[in-house]
């Protein structure tokens, strides 16, 4: 943590960017076929990749004296 007065913004926009991407991946998925197939597995795989990204970054770096 950077630091504790963090606003709710900076605490929650990650997970209610991920929230929107797959809410968006899901009902495409569940509109149609063809394009509606690729838009979701895009969608899907942004939102998987990229908590596997910052979960990794997340371990590297090293842990601050408390």
């Amino acid at each position: 943590m950077k630091s504790p007065n963090n606003s709710s913004w900076q605490i929650w926009r990650w997970p209610s960017l991920f929230g929107v991407v797959s809410a968006a991946g899901l009902i495409a998925a569940l509109l149609g076929d063809g394009w509606y197939d690729l838009g979701s597995s895009v969608a899907l795989g942004l939102v998987a990749a990229a908590c596997i990204w910052l979960g990794v970054r997340r371990r590297r770096e090293p842990l601050q004296a408390r």
